[in-house]
C-alpha cells in the first residue's frame, strides 16, 4: 500500500497541514509586525500591548474551546478556526486603527486556542487508532511552518511593502494547506445521546494530574517562544555579537527543534515520554545556565541549541498524556500552551527592562527547570507502539 492510500499517513499528512497552517500563520504576522507599527503610528509600548491581546484571546478562550469540541468535533473545528485564522490576516492588514487592530489580535488568539486544540486532538487520535507515534514529528511541522513564514516574508519584502499584498499570498497558502488537511482528518465519534432526566454535562474541577500538565505546558512553551523572540537581541546586546551572528540565535534555536521533534517519536518509542521530557528539560535548564554564565557568542549558541534540543519534545509529550486524560483536560492544558506561547516573550521582555536581558534569558532556564519538576509529578503512559509479533510455534512432526 502506497502511503497516500496507508490512512495513518493520510490522517498524518491532514493533521501536518494543520499544524504548518498554525506555525505560518503566527510567523506571517510577527514578521510584519514592524510594518504594522509604522502603518499605524505605534509606540513601543502600544505594540507590547497589541502581542499581549493574542495572549489573553488565547487564556479566555478556554471555556468557549471546550464547548466547541463537544459541539462540532476536533475535525470541524480545526477546518474552521483555520480558515478564520486566514482571513484574519486580511483584516489585521486593513485595520484603520490601534482599537480595531487590538480587536484583531484578540480573535486571533482565540482562534489559535481553537485550531491548538483541535489540531492535537486529531495528532493524539491518530496516535492512539493506529498504536503509533506522531505527535513531535507533527510539532516539527509547526516549526516548518514557522520558517516557510519567514522566507515568504523575506520574499514579499523585497518585492513590496505592501502588507495587504504579503498577507493576501499568505492567504493562498493558508487555504492550500486547509484544502490539503480536508481530505485526510479522522471523523470525531459521534457525542453520546443524550438520556432524559439526567443533567446536561457540566465543567468539572481539573484534577492534580491535570494542574501538573498544565503547568509544564505553560512553562514550557514560555520557554520555546522566548528563545525565539529574544535569542538574536540577547546575542547583540549582552554578548556584543556582530550584526551578521545576532539573526543565527533563531535559526539555531528553531533549527534544533526541527532536528529534535524528527526525531523525538523514536526516542519516545524507546524510552517512554517520562525520561524524554525529563532529560530534555534538564538539558535546556543547565546549558542554558552554563552558556549565560560562562558569556560569550560560543558558549551563547551552544546553549541556544541544546535548549533547542531539550524543549522541543515537551510539547509533544504533555499533549499525548493530556488526550489521554479526555478533551476537557486536552483543552484546558492547550488553553495554557497557547497562553505560553504569546503571552511569555513579552513576559520575559517585563523581566529584562525591570533588571537585565541576562536575566531575562535566566527566567527561560528557570522556566526549563519548572518544566524538569513538573514532569515528575505527571503519571506518563507508555507511549503507544506497534504491538508485539509472537511467533507461532512450529507444527508438532507425528
Amino acid at each position: 500500500m502506497s502511503r497516500l492510500h496507508d490512512p495513518f499517513h493520510r490522517g498524518q499528512l491532514a493533521a501536518a497541514a494543520l499544524f504548518c497552517s498554525l506555525g505560518f500563520q503566527y510567523a506571517t504576522w510577527a514578521a510584519r509586525i514592524p510594518a504594522v507599527k509604522t502603518d499605524l503610528a505605534l509606540s513601543t509600548a502600544e505594540v507590547g500591548v497589541l502581542l499581549m491581546a493574542a495572549g489573553v484571546g488565547a487564556a479566555v478562550s478556554f471555556p468557549l474551546v471546550a464547548w466547541l469540541m463537544r459541539r462540532l468535533g476536533s475535525r470541524r473545528l480545526a477546518l474552521l478556526s483555520q480558515l478564520g485564522l486566514a482571513l484574519l490576516l486580511l483584516a489585521l492588514a486593513a485595520a484603520p486603527n490601534y482599537h480595531v487592530a487590538l480587536l484583531v489580535m484578540c480573535v486571533d488568539g482565540l482562534l489559535v486556542g481553537c485550531l491548538n486544540v483541535a489540531m492535537n486532538a486529531q495528532g493524539a487520535a491518530l496516535e492512539a487508532r493506529f498504536e503509533r507515534t506522531t505527535m513531535a514529528r507533527l510539532h516539527a511541522t509547526f516549526s516548518a511552518g514557522s520558517l516557510l513564514a519567514a522566507l515568504v516574508a523575506s520574499g514579499m519584502t523585497a518585492l513590496t511593502g505592501s502588507v495587504t499584498a504579503h498577507f493576501a499570498v499568505a492567504v493562498a497558502l493558508l487555504l492550500a494547506l486547509g484544502a490539503t488537511a480536508r481530505t485526510g482528518l479522522l471523523t470525531d465519534d459521534a457525542p453520546p445521546a443524550p438520556v432524559a432526566g439526567k443533567p446536561r454535562r457540566r465543567w468539572t474541577v481539573p484534577t492534580a494530574l491535570t494542574c501538573w500538565m498544565c503547568c509544564a505546558m505553560v512553562f514550557g512553551t514560555i520557554a520555546e517562544g522566548a528563545m525565539n523572540d529574544w535569542s538574536a537581541l540577547y546575542l547583540k546586546d549582552v554578548v556584543d555579537a556582530s550584526a551578521g551572528l545576532a539573526p543565527l540565535g533563531i535559526a539555531v534555536v528553531s533549527g534544533a527543534m526541527v532536528v529534535a521533534r524528527l526525531f523525538a517519536d523514536g526516542w519516545r518509542d524507546r524510552f517512554g515520554d517520562r525520561r524524554v521530557v525529563l532529560f530534555g528539560s534538564a538539558l535546556a535548564a543547565t546549558a542554558l545556565t552554563c552558556a549565560l554564565l560562562a558569556g560569550g557568542v560560543l558558549p551563547a549558541l551552544l546553549g541556544f541549541a541544546c535548549v533547542g534540543l531539550g524543549i522541543a519534545a515537551v510539547t509533544p509529550c504533555v499533549y499525548a498524556a493530556a488526550a489521554r486524560q479526555g478533551s476537557d483536560a486536552l483543552t484546558l492544558v492547550a488553553a495554557m500552551g497557547t497562553t505560553g506561547l504569546l503571552a511569555g516573550p513579552p513576559l520575559i521582555g517585563f523581566v529584562a527592562d525591570a533588571s537585565s536581558l541576562a536575566w531575562g534569558m535566566g527566567a527561560v532556564a528557570g522556566s526549563a527547570a519548572v518544566v524538569a519538576l513538573c514532569g515528575t509529578r505527571i503519571s506518563w503512559q507508555p507511549v503507544p507502539g506497534p504491538a508485539p509479533v509472537t511467533p507461532s510455534a512450529p507444527p508438532r512432526v507425528p
